[in-house]
C-alpha cells in the first residue's frame, strides 16, 4: 500500500538530512528549443491523474506531453538529478516541505515571472505565492495546492459521548486547545476504545504552524529553544498525559481509523483524501470543523521549470492550464487538492457537498481557513532542524522523561542548525 500524503510529509521531514537516490525517468540534458516533447514530474496524488491526461490531449498540437509519477523519495530524485543536469524533467513537481530548500537552489529554476506569471499573481493566494517565491522575488514555485487545516471528527462517536454534533457547534465549543482536550477526556470516558488523538506529533505541527515563527528566523538565527516552540511541545504532550492519545503508528493507522480507535484527526484539507481511501466503511460518518487554535498549513505543493527545460514558454503554459482555477476544482474533486486560487472556491466542485463527510460542504471551513493561514518564514534547514523534536515526542510516548526529551531535542537541533550554517 502507497503511503499516504500524511505520511509522506512526516517521511519528508525525518529524512531532510539525509541521503540521495539515482535518478530516473525524463531525459536528458542535451535538449534543444526544436524538442518534441515536454517531460513532467510528480509523485502520487500530487496532480489529479484525470487532469494530467486531459493535457496531453490539449497540448497534442505543440508537443507531446510525457507524465511520469515518481516513486519513493521524490526530493532525493529530484536533486540528484539537479546536480547531475541530465535527464532534468521540463517540468517538475516541489513538495511543499521542501519549497524552502530548493529556494535556496533557485538558480536550478527559470524565474516563472519573466515568462508571465507576474501578470496573473493577483488570482492566488498572497501568502502561498509567496511561499514559492524567494526573498528578491524569483518566482521558483508555481501554487499547485494548499492544505489549510481543520478537525476531521466522527460526528457518530461524538454524538455517543454527547458532545457537540453539528461543525459549527464543534468549532465553537473546540476553539482552543484546552477544550479540545477536554472533550478528548469526555469522549474516552463514555467511548473507552476512542481516543481524540493519533499521536502527540501531529498536535506539535499544527501548533508550530498556527504561529508566525519557526525554528529558525529570518536572520538565520536557530530559535528552537525559544517559548513559541516550548509551548507547541507542552500542548502536543498534554493529550499524553490525559490518557487520550491513541499512540498509533504507521502500520496501524489505516486500522485505527476505520474501526474508530481515532475519533479526529487534526490535519489538511488534502487529508480527506487519506482518511476516505483508509476507512471507506466508514462513509458518512465523518464530519469537519474548525480546528483548535486556528488555522495552519500542512504541505501543499508547487510546480516548477527547471533552467534545462527545453521549451519554458510552452512549459508555463502547461503550468497555467494545469492549474487554472477549473482545473483545481478538478483536482480537489479528483485527488483532495485543496486549490491555491479562491476563484475555485466558488465552483460547483468545491461547493457541492461531500457524501463521506455526510453531505457537508467542507469549502465553508476550508475556504475561510486558507484566509488566515499565517505567514511564517520558512529556512532552507527547517525541516531537517525540526527532526529531533517529532523523534523526541515519539520517545515521550513509550516513555521517556518529557524534560530530558525536550533537552535532547534542542540538542540535536541545534547541532543540525550548526551544520546548515544557521547561526
Amino acid at each position: 500500500m502507497e503511503l499516504s500524503r500524511r505520511r509522506l510529509l512526516q517521511a519528508g521531514m525525518f529524512a531532510a538530512a539525509g541521503g540521495v537516490l539515482a535518478a530516473c525517468g525524463g531525459k536528458s540534458s542535451s535538449k534543444s528549443s526544436g524538442s518534441k516533447e515536454t517531460t513532467l514530474w510528480y509523485w502520487s496524488g500530487g496532480l489529479s491523474d484525470k487532469v494530467v491526461a486531459d493535457a496531453v490531449t490539449q497540448f497534442a498540437g505543440q508537443t507531446t506531453l510525457k507524465p511520469s509519477v515518481i516513486g519513493g523519495d521524490f526530493k532525493q530524485k529530484l536533486t540528484t538529478t539537479l546536480a547531475a543536469g541530465r535527464f532534468v524533467p521540463d517540468i517538475t513537481g516541489l513538495k511543499g516541505e521542501d519549497i524552502a530548500a530548493f529556494k535556496a537552489q533557485a538558480d536550478h529554476f527559470i524565474d516563472m515571472n519573466t515568462l508571465g506569471a507576474d501578470k496573473i499573481a493577483s488570482q492566488f493566494l498572497e501568502w502561498k505565492w509567496k511561499q514559492g517565491s524567494t526573498q528578491d522575488g524569483r518566482l521558483v514555485g508555481f501554487p499547485i495546492d494548499i492544505g489549510p487545516s481543520a478537525l476531521f471528527y466522527r460526528e457518530d462517536l461524538f454524538a455517543q459521548a454527547g458532545l457537540p454534533t453539528t461543525p459549527e457547534a464543534v468549532g465553537a465549543a473546540m476553539s482552543t486547545w484546552d477544550a479540545y482536550f477536554e472533550a478528548g477526556s469526555k469522549l474516552k470516558a463514555a467511548v473507552p476504545k476512542s481516543f481524540l488523538i493519533n499521536n502527540v506529533g501531529s498536535v506539535f505541527g499544527v501548533v508550530v504552524g498556527q504561529g508566525t515563527t519557526r525554528f529558525i528566523d529570518s536572520g538565520n538565527k536557530f530559535v528552537g529553544d525559544q517559548d513559541h516552540i516550548r509551548k507547541a511541545w507542552d500542548t502536543s504532550l498534554k493529550p499524553l498525559s490525559l490518557g487520550i492519545d491513541a499512540k498509533v503508528n504507521d502500520n496501524s493507522w489505516n486500522a485505527a481509523i476505520g474501526n474508530g480507535t481515532i475519533a479526529t484527526e487534526s490535519g489538511a484539507a488534502w487529508h480527506a483524501l487519506d482518511i476516505s481511501q483508509a476507512a471507506p466503511g466508514t462513509k458518512g460518518k465523518w464530519r469537519v470543523a474548525p480546528g483548535p487554535g486556528g488555522a495552519a498549513n500542512i504541505g501543499g505543493s508547487f510546480l516548477a521549470i527547471p533552467k534545462q527545460a527545453a521549451n519554458p514558454q510552452l512549459a508555463f503554459q502547461v503550468i497555467s492550464w494545469l492549474l487554472s482555477p477549473d482545473n483545481q476544482a478538478r483536482g480537489f474533486t479528483d485527488a483532495a487538492l485543496f486549490p491555491s486560487s479562491p476563484a475555485a472556491y466558488k465552483l460547483p466542485a468545491l461547493t457541492a457537498g461531500d457524501p463521506f463527510f455526510g453531505g457537508q460542504a467542507t469549502i465553508d471551513v476550508f475556504g475561510p481557513a486558507a484566509e488566515k493561514i499565517p505567514v511564517a518564514y520558512e529556512a532552507p534547514a527547517d525541516a531537517a532542524v525540526a527532526t529531533p523534536y517529532y523523534n523526541e515526542l515519539l520517545k515521550v510516548e513509550g516513555g521517556k522523561d518529557a524534560e530530558t526529551a525536550w533537552k535532547d531535542a534542542v540538542s540535536q537541533a541545534k547541532q543540525i542548525a550548526l551544520k546548515q550554517g544557521v547561526s
